[in-house]
């Protein structure tokens, strides 16, 4: 007997039909003889429909106000799939995250985890009963109901997983798995069998859509083996697990990630001295705007210029506290561009491979495309391009690399 931690997101619990569709699947495992958890997200559309309420009251609810309405959303969904559950004969129970108590920080919106009661849950284990859990919320420390932000339903499965040391956290979505692409994009993607916690992180961290960032990041720091798998369609999907060394002589490059939501800043004609960067960043960051890429460039007259890459939709506040900075530094000038994509090669192979830049850069070369910026890590390659470009540059790459054909 196996302890399975089950997740179904939004698209997969999106009517009643489905999570009754859900519940035979879940009663299926359950009467093979495993313990399940099973963590659920609201069902499609309803935070949505949640925050337009709020937002027809007032512009500037409350944060803690706004985690008590969205909560709610995963509240219905618990209460049908153990209604559902109960009704094929399976015993279920549900939780809200205040009930199981997973304890986080205050922060509303975006609260993070820091602890989990499981004792509760581990007694209605015992007793044989489906455990259906709400995901995205907890509750801090005096009592304030919390969520964890968009996609939190996945970073609370892997959360409980790693508290009740489950045998597979399974996340159950609309794709069957982790493919070497978007397979919108490229007609050869193929879907991996398996993927290293390494790979995922820089996947999702590069625009890959499959799994939260906090998901993978929890997950390997607990070593819960994850796997991706398809609500709608039956298959072994894709295992995200530990770096398996006797596989260290598979295909170097893993996957292709790339990220259309980003724009990019450079400040021009600014002093070559030491500090100049933190004088330009620090606020930035200070405004809780993530940079991703950052090149400096010195000029012949002994300036230098700064860019770097934001989300798009941070564009103009960055702009905004970038031009206020190049005042007080006399800057020449301040040039944006929001008609960027990033395109990312990850792969462990490149570990103990030379060459991949350069195969990289040959194949965007024969197509025209020029790179912009490059940024790399010891298992990824970035490059930042022109938007109009980013398809093409996605299918030369994978073909360049031959992931249509190599099995993993």
């Amino acid at each position: 007997m196996s302890l399975i931690v089950q997740k179904y997101g939004g698209t997969s619990v999106g009517s009643v039909e489905r999570i009754e569709a859900v519940a035979e699947k879940v009663a299926a495992c359950r009467a093979r003889g495993d313990d399940i958890v099973v963590v659920v997200s609201a069902m499609s559309g309803e935070t949505n429909r949640l925050l337009a309420l709020a937002d027809a009251i007032t512009d500037t609810p409350a944060p803690r106000e706004i985690d008590v309405l969205v909560s709610t959303g995963e509240q219905v969904t618990i209460a049908l799939l153990s209604m559902a559950l109960n009704k094929l004969g399976c015993a279920a129970r549900s939780y809200t995250g205040a009930q199981v108590k997973i304890l986080t920080d205050d922060s509303h919106t975006k609260a993070r985890i820091e602890e989990i009661d499981v004792e509760r849950m581990q007694a209605d284990l015992k007793q044989g009963r489906v455990l259906v859990v709400a995901g995205f919320q907890g509750v801090d420390s005096a009592g304030n109901i919390t969520t964890l932000g968009r996609g939190g339903s996945d970073t609370s499965a892997v959360a409980l997983a790693a508290a009740l040391k489950a045998d597979e956290c399974q996340i159950y979505t609309d794709v069957d798995g982790v493919y070497t692409t978007d397979p919108r994009v490229v007609e050869g993607a193929r879907r991996l069998a398996q993927i290293t916690f390494e790979e995922m992180l820089e996947m999702s961290s590069q625009g890959s859509k499959v799994l939260q960032i906090r998901a993978v990041e929890f997950a390997g720091k607990y070593k819960v083996p994850l796997r991706v798998l398809s609500s709608f369609k039956d298959g072994p999907g894709t295992l995200i697990t530990l770096e398996d060394n006797d596989s260290m002589e598979n295909p170097i490059i893993s996957g292709i990630a790339f990220n259309r939501d980003e724009a990019k800043l450079t400040i021009q004609g600014i002093p070559d001295t030491p500090g100049v960067a933190s004088r330009i960043l620090a606020p930035i960051g200070e405004a809780n705007i993530e940079v991703d890429v950052i090149i400096q460039n010195v000029s012949e007259d002994g300036t230098t210029s700064l860019t770097f890459t934001v989300h798009r939709n941070d564009l103009n506040r960055a702009r905004g506290l970038l031009e206020s900075i190049a005042m007080e530094l006399k800057a020449r000038s301040v040039v944006t561009d929001d008609q960027i994509a990033k395109v990312s090669l990850v792969g462990v192979g490149m570990r103990s491979h030379a060459g991949v830049a350069s195969r990289m850069f040959t194949a965007l070369a024969e197509h025209n495309i020029n790179i912009q910026m490059i940024t790399t890590s010891e298992i990824k390659i970035a490059v930042v391009i022109d938007e109009k470009y980013l398809e093409l540059a996605v299918r030369a790459l994978h073909s360049a690399f031959e992931l249509e054909y190599d099995a993993k």
